[in-house]
C-alpha cells in the first residue's frame, strides 16, 4: 500500500491507533481543549490536529465508531468522509447526534475511525466508455434488498 505520513499540527494531537490486531479501522481523537456537548439533532466539526500524506493509490475514509453510534447516537454526518491522497489540510470529523440525549465530547476522546482503501485514480489505465448496452448478470438491475 505504501507509506502513510502524518504531521502533528499541535502537540496534543494523537496518531490514529488500531485497538486490536484484527481491526481494520484506526481510531481518531478529538483535540478540542474544551468539552463540547452535542445536543440531539446537532452537527459539529471536530479537529484531530493531524494532516496526512498518502500514495496516489490510497484514500482514507472517516467512518463512525460503532459503540458511539449504538450507545449514544453519535455518528459521522457525512459517513464516510473521504480524504483524497492530495489533501494536506487538517483531518477533521463532522459528528452528528442522531440520538435522544445530549452527549459530551472531551479532549482526547476517540470520535471516529480512519479506514484506508485502494483508490483507482485513472492513472492506472481506467478508460470510460459510453455504450447503449451493458453486459448481463444474474442480479441484473435488482437493487436494494434484491439479494435477500
Amino acid at each position: 500500500m505504501g507509506k502513510i505520513s502524518f504531521k502533528r499540527l499541535c502537540e496534543d494531537a494523537k496518531l490514529p491507533e488500531r485497538m486490536t490486531d484484527g481491526a481494520a479501522g484506526f481510531d481518531l481523537y478529538n483535540i478540542n481543549k474544551e468539552k463540547v456537548t452535542l445536543k440531539p439533532g446537532q452537527t459539529r466539526l471536530f479537529p484531530t490536529g493531524l494532516s496526512i500524506a498518502m500514495p496516489k493509490t490510497v484514500c482514507a475514509l472517516i467512518i463512525p465508531r460503532s459503540g458511539l453510534a449504538l450507545k449514544h447516537g453519535i455518528t459521522v454526518a457525512n459517513a464516510p468522509g473521504l480524504i483524497d491522497s492530495d489533501y494536506r489540510g487538517e483531518m477533521s470529523v463532522i459528528l452528528a447526534n442522531i440520538g435522544t440525549q445530549d452527549y459530551t465530547i472531551e479532549n482526547g476522546d476517540r470520535i471516529a475511525q480512519l479506514l484506508f482503501v485502494g483508490a483507482i485514480t485513472g492513472e492506472e489505465g481506467i478508460e470510460f466508455v459510453e455504450t447503449d448496452t451493458l453486459s448481463t448478470t444474474d442480479r441484473g438491475s435488482g437493487g436494494f434488498g434484491s439479494t435477500g
